[in-house]
């Protein structure tokens, strides 16, 4: 996988197994996790685990979550983007948006401009039809940046026991 997105601020490129001490600082933090299950990784094994995950979408699907980068500091943000999703909804397969951020980059708007550019690849590199995302309906800032980029509630399901809200989006340049 090759997409490089670029906003503003940021980059968004393939992870690489070289994230990996980013992703456990981010994934060991409870308080990334108090939306996530509450299940935060223990071990770098884990972190490794994502991230062979994530490679695996790529080759299997062409697609998969992204790593946010600062452009001005080179700093791992978190990730974004888009990815082929079979297990959350198991009654339909979907592409998801997704995003998770270092808990020192909470709150400047880098969730929202990553997701906002990740809908317009989406969109218009791959002319999906639909993105789909989620969120705890007590996450009450993942909910915010999901109405805020145009997502359209569109019910509720429950997820390893918790409520969580449901947003769909149509491309809008079909």
């Amino acid at each position: 996988m090759s997409a490089l997105i670029e906003t503003n601020r940021l980059f968004l490129r393939p992870v690489t197994i070289d994230d990996t001490l980013d992703f456990f600082e981010m994934d060991s933090n409870p308080k990334v996790h108090m939306y996530l299950g509450n299940n935060p990784v223990t071990s770098i094994e884990q972190s490794k685990a994502w991230i062979k995950d994530i490679l695996e979408q790529y080759e299997d699907f062409g697609i998969g979550r992204l790593a946010m980068v600062k452009k001005d500091t080179n700093e791992f943000v978190g990730w974004s983007g888009l990815k082929f999703e079979r297990q959350v909804r198991k009654a339909f397969d979907y592409y998801d948006l997704g995003y998770r951020l270092k808990e020192q980059f909470w709150g400047n708007g880098y969730a929202t401009e990553a997701a906002i550019a990740s809908l317009n690849y989406g969109f218009k590199d791959l002319k999906f039809n639909e993105i789909c995302a989620a969120a705890e309906v007590g996450h009450i800032a993942s909910n915010h940046i999901l109405k805020k980029i145009g997502m359209q509630p569109s019910g509720t399901y429950t997820y390893e026991d918790d409520l969580c809200n449901w947003y769909t989006l149509k491309n809008p340049y079909a």
